[in-house]
């Protein structure tokens, strides 16, 4: 079997697990699936926010083709980085048990520790948003690239703080590395920590195989989430944070969209059942229903 994959080192990690946990789930040998690396558009162009060249397809494309044509026969993806809209012809087979959502802050030891005026390195648009709502005083400044760039970046003194996922940190060893942030408090991306396995819907023949490292609780969130964000009808432009808690049989979403600038923002929340994360999509049309229209404008809701 050959697994795609960004030739990112966290992208390399991520294939790597999956790899290990699709031979330990068949008994197969490591030697049974060859990972494939590609250098994404995304990780070629750094000096812009993604939302200017091109948005999440960045990451995918190249994978996609090799998908189509039979380079590959599944790609590993960190779902917080795949298009809400995929084409039919392409199905997410699996979901790994889903590592910490949180975003881990670097450079200060909390929001309120940041110096007044601090340039804060994100090209997120949720991070940039959720900054400027809790601290208008910091200026935010363009900040792309893998995480041993960006940490590098800090280092030279290009930005005061920066914010990383806590999952990426992990899964390269640099779990140590700066302050983990309250998710309840500091809301995460969606599908944030999650990693994917996509192939071609008409192998139902690799479905079966993959399922078997299929962990449910985290695809039903990653469908919730996933399903919110089809409501919302947002971009990569588009201030959207969102926790999903698991409560016996249900999802528990709590969501947050802001203005670019963070001066606004309106929240929602909302139980949906484990079995039918998808109706998760009735949140978009709560939260658009409240929400001012300097958040408005930056949605284009699909409810």
């Amino acid at each position: 079997m050959r697994l795609g994959t960004r030739q990112s080192p966290l992208a390399l990690a991520q294939a790597e697990e999956t790899r290990a946990r699709l031979c330990a789930a068949h008994g197969w040998p490591d030697s049974a699936v060859e990972l494939v690396p590609v250098i994404a558009s995304g990780d070629r162009v750094l000096d812009r926010p993604l939302a200017e060249i091109g948005g999440k397809a960045l990451w995918t494309k190249e994978l996609d083709l090799w998908l189509a044509d039979g380079t590959i026969d599944a790609a590993v993806h960190s779902m917080k980085d795949v298009e809400t809209l995929r084409p039919a012809e392409l199905s997410i087979v699996a979901v790994l048990p889903r590592a910490d959502v949180r975003d881990v802050l670097i450079g200060a030891t909390a929001i309120a520790a940041i110096p007044a005026g601090a340039r804060v390195g994100t090209s997120a648009p949720r991070r940039a948003a959720q900054m400027l709502h809790v601290r208008p005083d910091v200026t935010v400044v363009s900040f792309r690239g893998n995480v041993a760039t960006r940490l590098g970046r800090l280092e030279k003194g290009e930005a005061d703080v920066t914010l990383l996922a806590a999952a990426g940190l992990e899964r390269l060893d640099h779990a140590s590395v700066g302050t983990p942030l309250d998710p309840a408090v500091w809301l995460p991306a969606p599908a944030q920590g999650a990693i994917g396995i996509e192939c071609l819907t008409a192998r139902a023949d690799l479905h079966a195989l993959f399922a078997a490292i299929d962990h449910g609780p985290s695809h039903a969130a990653i469908r919730a989430e996933r399903a919110l964000l089809t409501g919302l009808g947002g971009t990569c432009h588009s201030p959207i944070a969102v926790l999903t808690r698991h409560e016996n049989l249900s999802l528990h979403l709590t969501a947050t969209l802001f203005s670019p600038d963070g001066t606004q923002r309106v929240d929602g929340e909302m139980r949906v059942p484990l079995d039918n994360p998808e109706a998760a999509i009735a949140l978009a049309d709560q939260l658009l229903a409240t929400a001012p229209p300097a958040i408005r404008a930056h949605f284009n809701g699909a409810g």
